[in-house]
């Protein structure tokens, strides 16, 4: 396996997993403490598998931008994050707000979230891809 495709998953898991507690744990929190009837308590959030769906996201989105993205330079990188975290960011959020009695705060939330991760996570790529390694899967 690649170099920069392991340090580029294991940065981008970091990245997320950190990103992730700052908005879920602390800037949402009074959303999701205002609408406790709807989520599971603490005690019985599936955080195995939390963590696991973070991971695959991490290597799904490395060897995407493995493939096409990896040594198109800065714009192509910030390119893919906004177009993947709005796909992703509208999908998660919206799409949840459309089935969910969730407030449109907490969707616009998650729209947001999801977008700065991924334009984050580009970003961050790029600079792993063009520190450790290959430029194209």
């Amino acid at each position: 396996m690649r170099k920069d495709l392991i340090i580029g998953v294991i940065a981008l898991y970091v990245l997320w997993s950190v990103m992730d507690f700052v908005i879920h744990g602390v800037l949402l929190t009074p959303v999701y403490e205002a609408t406790a009837g709807i989520w599971r308590p603490m005690e019985e959030m599936k955080m195995g598998v939390i963590y696991l769906t973070t991971l695959i996201a991490a290597i799904c989105f490395t060897l995407i931008f493995a493939l096409g993205i990896a040594g198109g330079g800065m714009s192509k990188a910030l390119q893919f994050g906004v177009y993947f975290g709005i796909g992703a960011g509208v999908s998660m959020g919206l799409g949840t707000y459309s089935v969910l009695p969730i407030p449109l705060s907490l969707a616009v939330g998650w729209l947001l979230g999801t977008l700065a991760e991924a334009v984050l996570g580009a970003l961050l790529l790029h600079w792993v891809f063009g520190r450790f390694g290959a430029k194209s899967a």
